[in-house]
């Protein structure tokens, strides 16, 4: 799925072909979780490829890199050319971007701070096919005063990949994480939107990892004058709202069906959502 045989990627300042890429089993990255990555996507335009928010993307991987103490030794500029370097190798252009950064090998708990650059792409569809079945986990977002929350580390995502699971063994689609003081959090790998009273709420700063998606949603809607509103909810209030949906980089704009398997008020084709996943396609795509 994510490679074949011809197959380019770029790690360490060098190309190769994914087969004949190798690392060490001892980096404290795989055996901490003390590494960065991103998430990104680019999508084919009337002007060629283009990678949605590829500054942004790039400047919160040096950002998460320096909060875990990983020095990593490029420029935001340098990144975005390797990025579009990597599509041309590959010939994609509607595609999945993941640079990860980690560490050199260190089996100790002091931070490692050489980084290593590893850089993929594939062509990646729509992560949902339907309206997402959510539950509220009970497994809660880690507590921003024991990690930085809002920086992209691998270890963060041991919470999501449970929280996911136990959804899915329990007939739903996805998992809803509350912070530390009950009020909703993000998905496992979405922020997450719903609609009432005519405006969208979505949870503030603090306890979610601030995605470009969501920025790029909340500016759309801005545009086309819908209102939204960064407060504390919890999950009860959402369960009369009139819809909902996730956004993030896999994820793009997905709508959800329900919340602990109460639907919600209106179909998804009269909502805010709807109105702004038709707006997201056409700005990345322009």
């Amino acid at each position: 799925m994510y490679y074949d045989e011809n197959t380019t990627i770029f790690l360490n300042k060098r190309w190769l072909k994914a087969k004949e890429a190798t690392t060490g089993l001892y980096q404290q990255s795989f055996h901490y979780g003390n590494g960065v990555f991103e998430g990104m996507r680019s999508y084919q335009t009337s002007d060629g490829v283009k990678v949605l928010k590829a500054h942004e993307h790039f400047e919160r991987l040096l950002y998460s890199a320096k909060k875990m103490y990983i020095n990593l030794d490029y420029g935001v500029d340098e990144l975005i050319e390797i990025c579009y370097q990597l599509l041309e190798k590959n010939n994609l252009q509607n595609a999945y971007i993941r640079p990860l950064v980690y560490t050199d090998e260190n089996m100790g708990l002091q931070p490692e701070g050489q980084a290593n650059l590893f850089m993929c792409a594939w062509k990646w569809g729509k992560y949902y096919d339907k309206a997402a079945k959510v539950m509220t986990s009970p497994f809660r977002r880690p507590d921003p005063k024991s990690c930085h929350v809002d920086a992209k580390v691998t270890g963060h995502y041991t919470n999501s990949v449970i929280a996911i699971e136990d959804a899915k063994q329990k007939g739903f689609d996805e998992a809803l994480l509350l912070d530390s003081h009950g009020f909703v959090a993000e998905a496992t790998g979405a922020n997450f939107f719903y609609q009432k009273d005519n405006t969208l709420f979505t949870a503030p700063k603090g306890n979610i990892l601030p995605g470009i998606t969501r920025k790029v949603v909340m500016d759309l809607a801005k545009e086309n004058g819908i209102k939204v509103e960064e407060k504390y909810f919890t999950p009860e209030e959402v369960y009369d709202a009139d819809g909902a949906f996730f956004t993030g980089t896999a994820v793009e704009i997905n709508a959800i069906e329900s919340l602990d398997e109460k639907p919600f008020k209106k179909d998804w084709q009269d909502t805010f959502g709807h109105e702004l996943h038709q707006q997201f396609n056409q700005y990345a795509r322009t």
